[in-house]
């Protein structure tokens, strides 16, 4: 599936541009990943934190297995569209973007502009890596 996925992805969208169609299913995988990824990284913080580490390691290792099966058709895909560094540009910018959500609903922290910070950080970078 993530053969044909990564092949014909403006078919699977609907886009009739095959490399705005690769921009857009690299997206949504890389979204998708880093939601395991992001559960994989910190809620055994709030889960796991009363049983011993290697718990912790063995269920964020499940849960990272399948970060990568998403992930990985991600990276492919993107770099056949993107340079490595407008992927991994992208990924930070996702990753932030799935990050502060997960810390305000699902960990219950409080937002603070040091997220505004970063996010113009994360922002310039794109600006930068993207430019042409």
């Amino acid at each position: 599936m993530a053969v044909v996925i990564a092949c014909r992805p403006n078919h699977l969208l609907g886009v009739s541009d095959p490399v705005l169609g690769t921009h857009f299913l690299t997206i949504a995988l890389l979204m998708c990943s880093n939601v395991f990824m992001t559960f994989a990284w910190y809620a055994h913080l709030k889960h796991l934190s009363a049983k011993p580490w290697i718990v912790a390691v063995l269920v964020s290792w499940g849960i990272a297995f399948f970060e990568y099966l998403l992930q990985v058709p991600a990276n492919r895909a993107g770099h056949s569209v993107m340079n490595l560094g407008q992927l991994k540009i992208l990924q930070e910018v996702i990753a932030l973007s799935v990050f502060v959500p997960f810390t305000l609903f699902y960990m219950k922290e409080r937002m603070t502009l040091d997220y505004l910070w970063a996010s113009c950080c994360i922002a310039g970078a794109a600006y930068f890596i993207f430019r042409r």
